[in-house]
C-alpha cells in the first residue's frame, strides 16, 4: 500500500515544484529582455504568464495549468521552447525537465552531445589557433582556450548570452577588438536570416530577433532591409589589446551532411600575428 502511494506523492510533490520554479524564473525576465513593449503598471516583477506562453507558442490556459502544478503533459519539444523563453542556463534546463517527468533528454543535451570528444580534442590540439563550434541560431556551443583568449574571457559570459550575434551587437569590448565591425555586421545579419528561413516560427529564434531588435537599432535597421547573403567572411581583423593587430583566415567545417553545427578556425593570416600568439596556455 505505501509503495503505491509514494509515487503518486512524489509526482505531486515535483509538479508543485516545477510550477513554483516556473514562477520564479518568470519573474526575473524583463519585457524588455525579451523584446516586449511596456503596456501599464505591473503588479509583479517579470514577464505575466501570457507573456511566456505567447514567446514560447503554448496555450495561456495550458502554460497557466503547467505553473498551478497540474498533471498535463508536456512534450520535450514544449519544455524545450518554455527553457529558452526563460532563457535557463544548462543546469536549470535539466532541473525543468527532471521536474515535469521528460522521457526524452532535453533538447539543449542534445545539441551539445553534437561537440563530442573528438571535436573537443580537434580544439585543443589546433591550439593556439582560435577554434569555435557553433548552431545555425549564432549560439557558441564550444570554444578552445585560444578563442577565448582572442575574445576577452568568453568563460566570464553568461550561458544565455554566448550567441555571436549578441556579443558582436551588444557587447561593446567586443565590437572595441573587431576591426571591420561596419562592414562585416551586415553580412552577419544577412547570413542570419538567410538561416532563419529553415526555422521561421520556431521560439528561439524569433525570441532572439526580438531581444535584437529591441536592444540594438543598427540590427532592427538591418533587419528591415530583409537582406540575405550565406557567403561566409573569409578574413577578420582583431585588435587585441596586448598582441595588437591580428588576422585571421577562416575554415569551416560542417560535422556532417546536412548538420548546422559548423567548426570554426582561425589560420593566422601573416607571419605576424603567428609570432604573436600565445605559445602555451595555462
Amino acid at each position: 500500500m505505501t509503495s503505491a502511494v509514494e509515487p503518486a506523492l512524489q509526482h505531486r510533490l515535483r509538479r508543485s515544484e516545477l510550477g513554483a520554479f516556473l514562477r520564479s524564473r518568470r519573474a526575473r525576465i524583463t519585457p524588455e529582455q525579451v523584446g516586449l513593449p511596456l503596456s501599464g503598471r505591473r503588479r509583479t516583477p517579470g514577464l505575466r504568464r501570457e507573456e511566456v506562453a505567447q514567446l514560447a507558442g503554448v496555450g495561456v490556459t495550458w502554460y497557466t495549468w503547467l505553473e498551478q502544478g497540474r498533471d498535463i503533459n508536456a512534450s520535450e519539444q514544449v519544455l524545450g521552447a518554455i527553457s529558452r523563453t526563460l532563457r535557463l542556463d544548462p543546469h536549470e534546463h535539466v532541473h525543468l525537465f527532471t521536474l515535469a517527468g521528460a522521457p526524452e533528454p532535453p533538447t539543449e543535451e542534445k545539441e551539445c552531445s553534437a561537440v563530442t570528444e573528438s571535436m573537443r580534442a580537434m580544439m585543443t590540439k589546433l591550439e593556439p589557433f582560435p577554434v569555435t563550434i557553433r548552431n545555425a541560431r549564432c549560439d557558441l556551443l564550444g570554444y578552445n582556450r585560444a578563442y577565448n583568449w582572442l575574445m576577452g574571457d568568453v568563460d566570464s559570459i553568461p550561458f544565455e548570452d554566448r550567441n555571436t550575434l549578441v556579443q558582436c551587437l551588444l557587447n561593446p569590448k567586443l565590437r572595441e577588438r573587431l576591426l571591420d565591425w561596419e562592414q562585416n555586421v551586415p553580412r552577419s545579419v544577412a547570413s542570419f536570416r538567410a538561416a532563419m528561413a529553415e526555422h521561421v516560427g520556431e521560439p528561439a529564434w524569433k525570441a532572439l530577433v526580438k531581444r535584437l531588435k529591441a536592444e540594438s537599432p543598427i540590427f532592427a535597421d538591418l533587419w528591415s532591409r530583409h537582406d540575405v547573403n550565406s557567403a561566409a567572411i573569409p578574413i577578420k581583423r582583431y585588435r587585441h589589446p596586448e598582441a595588437g593587430l591580428l588576422t585571421f583566415r577562416f575554415t569551416y567545417l560542417y560535422t556532417g551532411r546536412r548538420s548546422e553545427i559548423l567548426m570554426s578556425t582561425y589560420t593566422p593570416a601573416d607571419e605576424e600575428t603567428a609570432a604573436k600568439l600565445p605559445a602555451a596556455f595555462d
